[in-house]
């Protein structure tokens, strides 16, 4: 039988030099970002009691995480699959503060398989979110803050795609739909299957105006799709109105803003709809066929741990804006490779350390090892000329 316990599972992924590196580098970039907003840096655990891991998420993010029993209390745990959640923990149990506060994070998330968002089933999580504000300012700040991401990791020809998933919530519950009926229409409308859509609501026995305000959801999508709502979207109730009107704010502030970034909109978009609230948003890009970030907002999320917030942020795979990216390729491990010979002379040890003091990389040739310079992949070499050490070609 072929050995192969080398073999990783499907979906589970390792990064290798040089890449590891150019990634670490990004995260250190981005992090510098985030504090630069004024955000701060957190570290959730990597596994959490359920309950309290899933609070709030939706059955979604349940089937996304993996399960296992803690020997010590005997409970049942969970492996994050999404750390936005955590960091809502964080701010309403740990912080308790009064005024906004802004967190980050990066960190690998598991899944229990792919979602097709970032390809495999460990992506690095790399976010930022905004708690105690909700109004638009705080969504355009968000907005802002993961434009200005992917142009620092040199990804181009961002687009936005926004919704608003309190404009179907509101739908389905002027109409009085049950939570299957909800979850059937929910599943059409993700798929835009009209005709799917109309034997729906024609079999619900909903009045003439309900039922083509469902129908026009599927089509209310590119960059005229709010003016049309306006229309064809008439006779729903205040809610939907309000968060009409919330959209349209959200989209006046970001051709203020960014002015340059195009802005499409999508009103049957309800990603994340048992997560979200209110705004969702995500950002594509050509010969890119997913987002390659994405978010929204998640207002209330920490009354299960006693403070409800409203709350918006966004998140990414660090590893998929890398490849999306040229910042890896522009900043491709500069430092020159230096072999130094193996010996504890003074004069040797004080010149290496003064060469990785000015952050060249200095390898150290063992003794009777395999492999010159060039078979190591240095550039340079240590050599004692003219009675001191020196940088010689290779």
């Amino acid at each position: 039988m072929q050995n192969e316990r080398w073999l990783l599972p499907e979906g589970i992924d390792e990064i290798l030099p040089p890449r590891a590196w150019e990634l670490e580098q990004l995260r250190r970039d981005l992090l510098d970002l985030f504090h630069s907003w004024g955000y701060e840096f957190v570290i959730p655990p990597f596994v959490e009691f359920l309950e309290s891991l899933l609070t709030g998420t939706g059955g979604d993010l349940d089937l996304q995480t993996f399960k296992l029993t803690d020997q010590v209390s005997g409970r049942l745990m969970g492996v994050r699959a999404d750390i936005a959640p955590q960091a809502a923990r964080i701010d309403a149990h740990r912080l308790r503060e009064d005024t906004p506060s802004r967190l980050c994070y990066l960190g690998t998330v598991l899944h229990t398989r792919s979602d097709g968002f970032a390809g495999s089933r460990s992506p690095l999580q790399i976010g930022a979110e905004l708690y105690g504000h909700g109004g638009v300012e705080s969504d355009l700040e968000i907005l802002r803050l993961m434009i200005q991401t992917l142009d620092l990791v040199g990804v181009r020809g961002v687009s936005l795609d926004l919704g608003h998933v309190g404009i179907f919530r509101s739908l389905a519950g002027q109409a009085g739909l049950d939570s299957s009926q909800e979850s059937a229409l929910f599943d059409a409308l993700q798929r835009k299957a009209v005709p799917e859509i109309e034997e729906l609501v024609a079999a619900w026995r909903l009045t003439p105006e309900q039922a083509l305000m469902f129908e026009a959801l599927a089509e209310l999508n590119g960059d005229d799709a709010l003016a049309q709502a306006g229309e064809r979207l008439l006779a729903a109730g205040d809610d939907v109105h309000q968060a009409l009107a919330y959209l349209r704010r959200v989209a006046d502030g970001l051709r203020e803003w960014m002015p340059e970034v195009p802005v499409h909109f999508d009103l049957a978009e309800l990603r994340g709809y048992h997560f979200h609230t209110g705004t969702v948003f995500a950002a594509f890009v050509p010969d890119i066929g997913k987002e390659i970030a994405r978010g929204g907002r998640y207002d209330g999320i920490g009354r299960a741990f006693g403070r409800a917030r409203p709350a918006t942020g966004f998140s990414a795979d660090l590893k998929i804006l890398m490849q999306a990216g040229s910042a890896g390729e522009r900043d491709r491990d500069p430092a020159p490779k230096i072999l130094a010979p193996w010996s504890e002379e003074p004069s040797l040890q004080h010149r290496v350390m003064e060469l990785r003091g000015q952050g060249m990389r200095v390898i150290p040739a063992l003794p009777g090892q395999h492999g010159a310079a060039r078979e190591m992949g240095c550039d340079h070499e240590l050599r004692w000329i003219n009675g001191k050490w020196q940088l010689t070609p290779v």
